[in-house]
């Protein structure tokens, strides 16, 4: 069980910092107290405390709530470090940690992405929000020593509930930070644009089955596939609902996911982005460039904040994948491609902790030395700040995909490219075999050159850059497609193609060259289906050719002279995604074998890509 546990913490990102083994500062400089705070429908949640052995003043609280678990549990243990950071451990914070209704030692049941309820009537109305007050409410009224200021903080779903706790509306809590935080399990994690991220599978037990007690161990089995050859178990797999015998009507999660294929109210009501209006309290959105689990959550937390409330709101992206920035690595890599030292280092000395110290400690008073924007050039590899995200010195630029070239201007006549798709040979997603850990992450970066040289992807580039080109925004792929089927997949990847002398670097994998390396920037996929509703699916009709819009979450990406962009697009991409039947079926999850059939595709040459290009 305690693996499991250890799993688990490694899909949250959870925080890991070098600690002497032989001196635990936190047991050396913190007491801690477990509680069990009663909420007003009378259920109790587990609590543990840290607070500072100095009583000789008074210290804000920091507060993360999580459903993956507290522990160690008793308090005579302590864990290595807590706080955000070292660096924030440090200076001294009360610590809390809560495990969320249904969780670990607390009581209630888990509701999965629970929804916020606007209008409570009674006690029995109870919410994260709820929850995250009534917990507020008694540590400020109980807890010695503390100057009456809460901040909260969480990675990805830890995440989901700092941003909940600004519904909370509690006047004490002054300054949260979201980072890489859910928003909307339709496009975050388990979905994107309504195709299933099957690589997400293997987390499901995560949050499927209830316990029956308050347990410090976990009461949920991640599946024994008996390979590490992913691609091929899910491939041989078939059907979606072969996978049944993995996981019973117990996982309510896994039967969710069956049951709720489109955007409705099941997945709607669980969305948070719509209650976030008003918001008072300083906030601080934290996210990864490359953050293969939760990269929608941060940029539209922040962006839907910035157009709906008047508070102090900034956002941070840096070169990482998830939960980077909480670790202490020395060297910042993804994959074959290294972009700093001390990257995570200085975000937490120079950026989280100035962000809690001026709203906890110093009450919003002084100078705040924080920019709205403070973000990280991937292809130049250094940080930058601005006033606004994106930056207001940018232009939206089209560029057409025409004979395999990526141009600025269109031609008159109309041309298309076309391929053969087949479900039976899916593109791979990556390369690797094995993945490290439940969800896979280093693709974010990889070299794309074993996708490109398939006959079932098209490329389109430009030619080689005369002067630098800096990508600082979204990205919008307007498609002219046509499909023989009744309904596909849409797969869109840029990519900064290398220049064939670059320089080999220690990090690059040994079967690879860094000449002409294909570092993938940015991808999405849109399920067909969706074009038009994510409610409402509705077929293609065969051969028609049909326009298809793909939002690509933002970049910023210094596309070098000498550099390359080059643009793939595929309709598979395994076992990344499920796959399509490419004929229309109203549950994906229920697909029978008859149902998947090859199909011929084809890319119109009036098809455009929408960059936003800082001047």
């Amino acid at each position: 069980m305690k693996k499991l546990l250890v799993i688990s913490l490694l899909f949250i990102g959870a925080l890991v910092f070098a600690q002497d083994n032989k001196v635990n500062f936190v047991a050396e400089n913190y007491t801690k107290k477990e509680v069990h705070i009663k909420m007003r429908d009378g259920v109790e949640l587990f609590t543990a405390i840290y607070s500072p052995k100095d009583v000789s003043k008074k210290y804000p609280i920091i507060m993360q709530r999580t459903p993956y678990n507290c522990a160690p549990y008793g308090e005579s243990e302590f864990k290595k470090s807590i706080s955000p950071s070292e660096t924030m451990m440090k200076e001294g914070y009360i610590v809390v940690y809560q495990d969320v209704r249904g969780r670990f030692m607390s009581d209630g049941l888990y509701d999965n992405m629970r929804a916020y309820i606007p209008n409570k009537k009674s006690k029995k109305d109870t919410d994260e929000a709820s929850d995250t007050y009534d917990t507020i409410d008694w540590l400020v009224k109980n807890i010695a020593n503390n100057n009456g200021n809460v901040g909260t903080w969480g990675i990805s779903y830890p995440g989901f509930y700092a941003t909940y706790s600004l519904l909370s509306n509690h006047p004490a809590l002054k300054a949260v930070s979201p980072q890489a935080c859910i928003s909307d399990f339709f496009f975050d994690d388990f979905h994107h644009n309504g195709a299933y991220l099957l690589s997400y599978w293997k987390a499901t037990p995560l949050f499927g089955p209830q316990k029956s007690k308050r347990t410090t161990e976990a009461w949920y089995k991640f599946p024994d596939l008996g390979t590490k050859d992913d691609y091929q178990f899910f491939l041989d797999a078939g059907s979606l609902s072969n996978l049944d015998k993995y996981y019973g009507k117990e996982d309510e999660f896994w039967q969710q996911l069956k049951e709720h294929v489109n955007y409705d109210d099941f997945w709607k009501k669980r969305g948070i982005l719509q209650h976030l209006k008003t918001i008072k309290p300083a906030v601080m959105i934290v996210g990864g460039w490359f953050d293969a689990e939760d990269l929608y959550g941060p940029l539209n937390t922040y962006s839907t904040i910035e157009k709906s409330s008047k508070n102090y709101n900034t956002i941070v992206m840096g070169p990482w994948s998830h939960g980077d920035w909480a670790r202490n690595s020395a060297e910042q890599v993804i994959g074959n491609i290294k972009f700093g030292d001390s990257i995570s280092g200085f975000f937490q000395k120079n950026i989280e902790a100035n962000f809690f110290r001026h709203f906890l400690k110093n009450n919003g008073k002084g100078e705040n030395k924080l920019p709205e924007a403070y973000v990280f050039d991937t292809g130049n590899k250094e940080w930058k700040t601005y006033e606004t995200w994106p930056p207001k010195n940018t232009e939206k630029q089209d560029f057409f995909l025409q004979e395999n070239k990526l141009r600025k201007m269109g031609a008159k006549n109309i041309s298309f490219q076309e391929f053969i798709s087949d479900p039976k040979k899916p593109v791979p997603s990556f390369e690797d075999i094995n993945q490290k850990g439940i969800t896979p992450r280093k693709y974010m970066t990889d070299d794309q050159r074993f996708a490109s040289r398939r006959p079932d992807v098209v490329v389109f580039e430009t030619e080689i850059l005369n002067d630098n080109t800096t990508l600082a925004g979204d990205i919008l792929a307007k498609l002219q497609v046509s499909t023989s089927g009744t309904d596909a997949d849409w797969i869109v990847k840029v990519i900064d193609v290398f220049p064939k002398d670059e320089p080999e670097t220690k990090e690059i994998a040994p079967y690879l060259k860094m000449s002409n390396y294909h570092m993938m920037v940015r991808s999405e996929v849109m399920r067909g289906r969706f074009r038009n509703s994510f409610s409402i699916p509705e077929p293609f009709v065969a051969n028609e050719k049909t326009a298809v819009n793909i939002k690509l979450q933002d970049v910023f990406h210094t596309f070098k002279k000498g550099h390359k962009i080059q643009i793939q697009i595929q309709s598979t991409w395994f076992p990344l995604i499920d796959l399509n039947p490419q004929t229309f079926v109203n549950n994906i999850f229920y697909a029978k074998p008859e149902d998947f059939q090859k199909q011929t595709h084809r890319v119109y040459n009036d098809s455009e890509i929408e960059f936003t290009v800082l001047k």
